[in-house]
């Protein structure tokens, strides 16, 4: 196994995990990216966008999975999420994401 499967083989197996308790995919990307490539049943907030719809995300009282194109943006959504008592990790991007689903 090398480093890379080291590395994104965990982060897939945490994303797994949390999927299969309910969580709900956050997808933090542009609307145009999304428009493009998505993962059908994801809910679109772009990281832009985030700091002001709190309110919905908290609604939904579900474990978050945070994914945007590359894993930097969920990363910051998913910091923000987690300082603001929301249960929720780092995706990734939508292929790391794509491999979890299968």
């Amino acid at each position: 196994m090398g480093l890379f499967d080291f590395l994104f083989g965990k982060k897939i197996n945490q994303t797994k995990a949390y999927l299969d308790k309910g969580a709900v995919i956050l997808d933090v990307r542009t609307q145009k990216e999304y428009d493009a490539n998505h993962k059908e049943g994801a809910i679109l907030i772009p990281v832009s966008e985030l700091k002001n719809r709190l309110k919905e995300v908290k609604d939904l009282n579900k474990p978050i999975v945070a994914h945007c194109k590359s894993g930097i943006r969920s990363a910051q959504a998913t910091q923000l999420l987690k300082a603001n008592g929301i249960d929720a990790i780092n995706g990734g991007g939508i292929t790391t994401l794509k491999k979890a689903l299968q």
